[in-house]
């Protein structure tokens, strides 16, 4: 296949065939990155299996998925640029490869430890494939009306990874063990390596920048700091020496790779891209509504088997509303952004992503599905909306040679965002879990390892309520659920409060189109895009 060095595609071959070329490339990328997407909910299906079979606590789950999105989101920046540099396709493969290798670590782990660091190996092949995938549809895809649809397929494909993960997870777990999970990856990888060589134009930048090793390791250091104090609090104290160290250790930094990256003459992130309204609000926005997605979606599928006592299987089914609109929504969303603008779009698609974690934020012990289904389809609704239309205003500021660094920022609005859900929700369920459940069992001086098990997570209380029975039992089993759910609401309405701040953002400060210069010029300082 011709190695296309960022030139004019007319001269590679006749226009029919080379249109033909570039959806047949289009969907080999989008299947391959559908592993990717799918990981993420496929997941958190397992994260009850895991408590039962790993005795995995809510701290250990939280860091089981987010070892994933942390490397992810801390290497997808030098990868991005990396891809630029090197080669998209050859990144992209030799991330491939790499997730479908960590994918078998992580389904033959035998401890929670284990399957973290295993998790943390597929978020190094996700960084390079994510950003990978997306600057090579933009390359190829010049004309901005065919880049908005090809861009609409990928997101909607990351919405279908989204969408058939709870199901397929809660096929395999009804069948097989918890680690075909991870299993199902390897064959998508090897069917995605030879159809990427086959099929996949590779494309580069002469004139981009050497990676910036410097500058990944310390935003994985900043953002591993920041997201331990945060996961961790639960257990050691909000106002521990320790965590407080850490948080504030993490913010420095973090300060110090701002800095780094700003005197740098390779920097992976240039960050005057951000002068740009229309990149760095479109960018924000993402990560917003990635927060309020990852953390509700980790909270429910617990909330969905616990809670009201659901299989894994059924527990994917219910879960499909949220994926299923994600899914259908994304591909509509660039239609309305021509229609009403991104402003628009984006700030709506916000409002209905806090009005859907509210909603479910009401949620108690005598809640049943349907109470919760109307939340839930609200929020596959606005993340619809938000994600494809952000992006696509992220992706028209930047110039054609910069789309792997731009590319991996939106990859890391996501992880990031989807991170500190996970680990902010996560934390206030614990918090308020741990305060619900304490008090009231502190009379009974259980032993060290059952009162840890107990108040490490829902799914320890239930068990030891099952060995227990009887009323006591029951009483046991009843107190741990009422903790729960009223640590979700917790989480969940600080979701809302953060998804609504991130709507009102886009209707203050995002441009509704872009500006009529060239987008080279939006990373240098200059007029501000019109409303």
């Amino acid at each position: 296949m011709t190695n296309v060095r960022d030139v004019p595609p007319t001269a590679a071959a006749p226009e029919g065939r080379r249109a033909g070329n570039r959806w047949i490339a289009l969907v080999v990328l989008c299947v391959s990155l559908l592993i990717v997407s799918l990981d993420n909910t496929i997941l958190n299906v397992a994260l009850p299996t895991l408590v039962k079979e790993l005795e995995a606590t809510t701290t250990q789950l939280q860091w089981i998925v987010d070892a994933y999105a942390l490397v992810f989101a801390g290497l997808m920046l030098v990868s991005g640029s990396s891809a630029d540099r090197f080669g998209r396709r050859r990144v992209f493969t030799t991330g491939l490869a790499l997730f479908g290798a960590a994918s078998a670590w992580a389904a033959y782990s035998g401890s929670v430890e284990m399957l973290i660091a295993a998790r943390a190996g597929m978020g190094v092949g996700a960084a390079m494939m994510m950003p990978a995938t997306l600057s090579i549809i933009t390359d190829v895809f010049r004309d901005p009306g065919e880049r908005r649809r090809a861009i609409g397929i990928w997101a909607g494909t990351s919405g279908l990874g989204i969408a058939i993960g709870p199901v397929a997870g809660g096929l395999l777990l009804e069948r097989f063990w918890w680690g075909s999970v991870f299993w199902v990856n390897i064959p998508v990888a090897l069917i995605g390596l030879v159809c990427a060589q086959l099929l996949v134009p590779d494309s580069s930048n002469a004139r981009a920048l050497r990676p910036d090793p410097v500058g990944a390791a310390l935003s994985i250091a900043g953002l591993g700091l920041v997201l331990w104090a945060i996961i961790e609090a639960p257990v050691r104290g909000w106002t521990s020496g320790v965590v407080l160290g850490a948080g504030g250790a993490g913010l420095v930094v973090l300060v110090c790779f701002a800095l780094w990256e700003r005197a740098s003459s390779h920097p992976m992130l240039d960050l005057g891209f951000f002068r740009a309204r229309r990149f760095s609000i479109a960018t924000s926005s993402v990560s917003l509504a990635m927060f309020g997605l990852f953390g509700a979606l980790f909270v429910l599928t617990q909330y969905l088997q616990f809670g009201l006592g659901y299989t894994a299987l059924e527990t994917g089914v219910r879960i499909l509303p949220v994926a299923g609109l994600l899914a259908v929504v994304a591909p509509l969303s660039p239609v309305l952004v021509r229609w009403a603008g991104t402003k628009t779009v984006v700030g709506t698609g916000l409002l209905v992503v806090a009005g859907g974690l509210w909603q479910l934020s009401g949620a108690d012990t005598a809640s049943a599905y349907g109470d919760v289904l109307g939340g839930m389809m609200l929020l596959g609704l606005g993340a619809g909306l938000v994600v494809p239309a952000a992006l696509d205003s992220l992706m028209g500021t930047l110039p054609p040679g910069d789309t792997g660094v731009g590319s991996a920022t939106n990859g890391v609005a996501v992880q990031l965002g989807g991170a500190l859900g996970v680990a902010i929700v996560g934390s206030l369920l614990t918090t308020r879990y741990q305060d619900r459940m304490g008090p009231p069992l502190r009379p009974y001086r259980l032993p060290q390892d059952v009162s840890d098990s107990v108040l490490g997570s829902l799914g320890g209380a239930l068990a030891l309520a099952d060995r227990v029975g009887g009323t006591a039992g029951r009483m046991l089993a009843t107190l741990a659920r009422s903790a729960f759910v009223s640590g979700m609401g917790l989480g969940l309405l600080v979701g809302a409060a953060v998804a609504a701040g991130g709507a009102l953002l886009a209707f203050l400060a995002l441009p509704s189109r872009p500006s009529r210069q060239h987008p080279a010029a939006a990373v240098h300082p200059g007029p501000e895009e019109p409303e």
